[in-house]
């Protein structure tokens, strides 16, 4: 029995460490750790923010926490297998086969990006409160990037990029963004506070809204309510 065990495990090594079968593996591998990376991220933060600021009962609670984070888990696993799926077919069935194309990562990326997260629930109709944060989180890291390239001296924007000018830019272009930031959201939930994502209004609602109410020192100190 063990002879037979030590066997399968050494064809198993000579398969996962044979070069010809590397880019095939490396989807599985891909689909693996997005879903370990998407439940460890998703679980803790749900948890907090379903037990702080969700009503219903525990088990209501528990199985929200479940859901977000199986949720969470399995669109970045999902969208690492289509990514790395297409990466790997441009690659070896594109123009040059056997050479990765210059725009094949945008493209896998506009494709797993179109079919995990570009979806509305079948039942609802609705786009996941799950998906919009990792896209808006993504999106605020493209942006973030985009401008930090679009003022980098001999690469980016004409005008913006100049030495000068670049150093200037870079210098007061956070605070600028970061005040405006803060002043279009707390605009927002001042007048559309139903426009805002879930999870931001209600952490907004407990530290503007619920702050305003108290009728003893117990709710103005240790409870809202």
């Amino acid at each position: 029995m063990s002879h037979a065990l030590e066997s399968f495990k050494e064809t198993l090594n000579r398969i996962i460490l044979d070069p010809a079968n590397r880019d095939l593996l490396a989807i599985v591998k891909g689909a693996r750790n997005g879903a370990v990376y998407g439940a460890k991220v998703r679980f803790p933060h749900a948890l907090v923010m379903v037990f702080l600021f969700r009503s219903g009962s525990f088990r209501q609670k528990v199985d929200l926490v479940f859901r977000a984070t199986r949720t969470h888990a399995r669109n970045l696993a999902k969208f690492a297998t289509i990514y790395k799926t297409v990466c790997y077919l441009l690659k070896w069935y594109g123009s040059t086969p056997g050479k990765e194309g210059k725009f094949d990562t945008f493209l896998a990326g506009l494709v797993g990006g179109y079919f995990v997260f570009g979806g509305r629930s079948p039942r609802s109709g609705k786009i996941s409160s799950v998906n919009q944060q990792i896209v808006i989180y993504v999106f605020a890291r493209v942006v973030l990037a985009l401008a930090r390239l679009a003022v980098q001296p001999g690469n980016g924007l004409p005008l913006v990029s100049e030495p000068g000018t670049s150093a200037q830019v870079s210098y007061y272009a956070w605070p600028v963004f970061a005040s405006l930031s803060w002043a279009m959201v707390m605009h927002l939930f001042r007048y559309y506070p139903e426009d805002l994502q879930p999870s931001l209004k209600s952490s907004m609602n407990y530290i503007y809204k619920e702050s305003d109410n108290w009728d003893c020192l117990r709710n103005f100190i240790w409870h809202n309510k």
